[in-house]
């Protein structure tokens, strides 16, 4: 069994078993393979719920007993991807690794996600034993094996890994630190192409310590995380490599929860990946990986394995996970300090907005008027000039054209253009309090009522930006925004929003101990009716700053073994929950909360043109770029290359001018 670091908790999720012995056992499994067929529950349940280090004796044992191999013997009576599994757990740890390597590169073509999971994750010591393992077992060279099968900076990048030579010092030296930032900026960003030595050297040999450091620097420095500029300097399995490896850096348990994550989303399971993850973490840092699981996705990692898998395979590997997180008692407290790091994170990373462009405010009007010819409207130069300025810009060119054509912009935009593009571009020239104002009054009026486009406004925007708004709303409609929402909407619902739209959320930071009475006070669901515990929520969720409802819902996970989300959807419905929900996912991470709704605008049959268009006008000089980040990393695609595939024409060829790049 992993001996964890001295002083360190053991987070692995099998443990050596007590009153161990090896020669009982090996005559147990003996017997479950005699005779027709074999007895898989008995074999699961003693290969379960031994260590590593127990089953290699038990092993040597059946050797010694028998005469016979008992993995050869396991293959024989088992079939299958559960024959996979329990051959994996049967494996020491490092010819398990070789096995998937050797897998992964033999035959044609080549596993590369395989190659980068495993060698981005493994610590110095893992991966000398792993490369002994692969010499004793295969009577091969691995680093010459993996240089024949891979090419270019990959290639690179797996062989500076397989030395196993990461600096291994916590000593950090803040200079080196700061060299290492501007190297790497240098290399990428500052670079008319990219040295990617430079990468392959800071990212494949300063400690882990030391490169926390230095993302945590490079943010600060360069206004993104270094995530992204590996997305926009390097590509393909290279780019793959090198973001696993940050990943790793940053949290080894973090990425291979996504990687779960990944393996069991969507139609059809990735079993490969699920086993080899499975089997490799169950000694290492399972609970840390179940932590974040349930953190991260809202669900257990145990949930997900028994609705995603079935038979004896599902068992074993639920015996591995070792038990279900979403079970009263069974989250963590730890994962309320890994939840909170992540809002946190999420929260400090700078706002990146669309630039103005140079030279390009009002006398680009003029232009605008060759858009409008006799033969018809040139809908590309339209776009090309719209959708390539700042707000600020485009109020100007209207002035501007007022001022020489005596003419009404907006106007004469409404005139020639239709559809989509129409209420693209024409959003794109209102200024945005007053483009947010019309989104509301168009949500209210006529039959029903657009609540989702009522929660999106209200539950994501700043004080100053709900005060620009209702500035706006009563300029331009002759109404104050309450008494509009008084009327088209009733209830708790109606007191939700009307607290979110008086735009007076107190703006300090956190207090630990009114944080820990936020908490309690929305932790008992079980003192008053639901009127009374919808009121609490609003009492909290509306008024408190973001910082400080951070803290409450690290306080809330505490107290409950739950996230404040799993709460609200169990205890409320409609409206409410879905305010409050929309409320608490903007406090977490805003920028993912918005490339959720644009995921969800444009998957499946049909597109939600409205909210597409919606989100991408007003966040175009807010946080788009944030935004484009968290699409990708959660759905495995650009926003850029999702529009591609679900718009067509002029409004395409808007919404990617307005994306501003393929990620």
């Amino acid at each position: 069994m992993a001996k964890p670091a001295q002083g360190a908790k053991y987070r692995g999720s099998i443990r050596d078993f007590p009153d161990f012995n090896p020669s009982q056992d090996a005559e147990t499994l003996y017997n479950a393979m005699k005779g027709f067929g074999s007895d898989k529950e008995a074999i699961l349940e003693l290969i379960t719920s031994r260590s590593n280090r127990q089953r290699q004796e038990i092993c040597q044992n059946y050797k010694s007993l028998y005469g016979k191999d008992l993995i050869a013997d396991l293959k024989y009576e088992l079939t299958g991807k559960f024959e996979r599994l329990i051959v994996g757990l049967m494996r020491p740890p490092a010819y398990a690794d070789a096995k998937e390597i050797k897998d992964a590169i033999s035959g044609i073509g080549t596993d590369e996600k395989c190659l980068i999971e495993i060698l981005a994750s493994r610590t110095n010591e893992q991966i000398h034993q792993l490369v002994a393992a692969y010499k004793d077992a295969y009577e091969r060279d691995l680093e010459a094996d993996i240089t024949g099968d891979t090419s270019g900076h990959f290639r690179k990048m797996l062989v500076v890994l397989l030395q196993g030579t990461r600096e291994e010092d916590d000593v950090v030296s803040e200079d080196l630190v700061q060299q290492d930032v501007q190297d790497l900026y240098e290399a990428g960003e500052l670079k008319w192409g990219t040295d990617e030595a430079q990468f392959i050297y800071i990212l494949g040999n300063r400690s882990k310590q030391h490169l926390r450091l230095v993302f945590d620097e490079y943010l600060k420095t360069t206004g993104k995380p270094i995530e992204a500029s590996i997305r926009g300097e390097l590509s393909g399995d290279f780019e793959k490599l090198m973001l696993a490896v940050v990943k790793c850096i940053r949290s080894t348990a973090e990425y291979f929860a996504e990687r779960l994550f990944k393996a069991m989303k969507g139609l059809g399971t990735r079993d490969n990946t699920l086993i080899r993850i499975m089997v490799s973490r169950s000694e290492l840092d399972m609970l840390d990986i179940r932590e974040i699981f349930r953190t991260k996705y809202e669900k257990s990692l145990y949930s997900m394995i028994k609705n995603d898998t079935s038979g004896e395979y599902k068992k074993t590997l639920l015996k591995l996970c070792g038990g279900d997180d979403d079970a009263a008692g069974q989250f963590f407290p730890e994962a309320a300090q890994v939840a909170y790091q992540m809002w946190e994170l999420s929260a400090v990373a700078r706002v990146e907005t669309l630039r103005p462009i140079a030279g390009g405010g009002g006398d680009h009007g003029l232009a605008l008027i060759c858009g409008f010819g006799v033969s018809g409207t040139d809908e590309d130069t339209i776009i090309d000039i719209i959708a390539h300025r700042s707000n600020a810009q485009r109020q100007q060119i209207r002035q501007t054209f007022k001022s020489h054509f005596g003419r009404d912009l907006m106007a004469d935009l409404k005139s020639e253009l239709s559809g989509d593009l129409a209420r693209l571009i024409l959003g794109l020239m209102m200024p945005p309090a007053h483009y947010d104002a019309k989104q509301l009054k168009k949500a209210m009026e006529g039959a029903g009522t657009d609540e989702k486009a009522l929660i999106e406004i209200l539950a994501t925007r700043t004080n100053a930006e709900i005060q620009a708004i209702n500035k706006a709303y009563k300029e331009d409609y002759h109404k104050s925004l309450e008494d509009a929402l008084s009327s088209d909407t009733s209830g708790h619902f109606k007191r939700i929003l009307i607290s979110l739209a008086t735009g007076n959320r107190e703006e300090g930071g956190e207090d630990r101990e009114r944080a820990r009475e936020d908490a309690q006070e929305i932790a008992d669901t079980t003192s008053g009716d639901k009127s009374s515990l919808e009121t609490r929520f609003m009492m909290i969720l509306c008024t408190r700053s973001y910082p400080h409802l951070r803290r409450v819902f690290q306080e809330f996970i505490k107290m409950t073994n739950y996230d404040v989300e799993h709460t609200i959807k169990k205890e409320m419905s409609g409206d409410v929950r879905d305010v409050f929900v929309a409320i608490v996912q903007s406090v977490k991470n805003k920028p993912l909360f918005f490339a959720d709704k644009l995921y969800k605008s444009m998957k499946g049959a049909g597109t939600d043109e409205k909210t597409l268009t919606r989100i991408m006008v007003s966040r175009s000089e807010i946080d788009l770029l944030n935004i484009r980040r968290e699409f990708i990393e959660k759905y495995d695609k650009s926003l850029h290359q999702a529009i591609e595939g679900d718009t067509s024409g002029h409004f395409l060829k808007a919404l990617l001018a307005i994306c501003g790049g393929e990620d």
